[in-house]
């Protein structure tokens, strides 16, 4: 009778783990790693005006193999922001521009990603500089489909403005649109590719 309980009990906590196991199996799960990726900006300046950010991080996590599931998550330290220049970098992260010392982190958090084409993607997502978040879109190429790694190139623009960013660098005369460009090399690490419907 013992045994018989015994069987009863494994029978019911391997019923309870096994799906849990099999929808992790079925669920396409990705790395990115910085160190073979960027995110850098440009703004239209009478002086060149553009740069990177040495320190960040992204994930891409999804629930099922479904591209709709897919959720995208960009974390930049505002701090690292390199532009070869220490005159440009202590301004962009001063109080007029970054902020970094009250909002350290720059961020981007998709809510819906669409595909457009065949390697191309639009993603809609809260962007969050200097504790304003607002809604941008992320457009994406992606290169290596299927082959379980690759490269996701994608560029968003934004009015700097928006975000409370009004003043000026001294001497230098700088645009209101900032573009950003982030390429960022994936590999499908387990689970099944993302189904794809173009």
């Amino acid at each position: 009778m013992q045994h018989r309980i015994q069987l009863i009990v494994l029978s019911l906590l391997a019923s309870a783990v096994l799906p849990s196991v099999s929808r992790a199996q079925g669920v396409p799960v990705f790395e990115i790693k910085p160190v073979d990726s960027s995110v850098k900006f440009f703004v239209k300046a009478s002086v060149a005006l553009e740069g990177n950010f040495d320190k960040w991080d992204a994930t891409l996590k999804y629930t099922s193999n479904a591209l709709s599931s897919g959720v995208l998550d960009i974390k930049i330290q505002a701090a690292s922001v390199n532009t070869g220049s220490g005159m440009k970098d202590g301004k962009l992260k001063s109080k007029d521009f970054f902020n970094v010392e009250h909002d350290p982190y720059i961020t981007f958090h998709s809510t819906k990603t669409l595909q457009t084409g065949p390697d191309t993607f639009e993603v809609d997502g809260d962007f969050t500089i200097r504790g304003v978040t607002k809604p941008e879109k992320l457009k994406l190429v992606v290169s290596g489909i299927g082959k379980g790694t690759g490269d996701i190139t994608g560029t968003m623009a934004f009015d700097r403005k928006d975000y409370g960013m009004n003043s000026g660098i001294p001497f230098i005369k700088i645009a209101d649109r900032v573009e950003v460009t982030v390429n960022l090399h994936a590999t499908r690490v387990s689970g099944p590719p993302v189904d794809l419907t173009k």
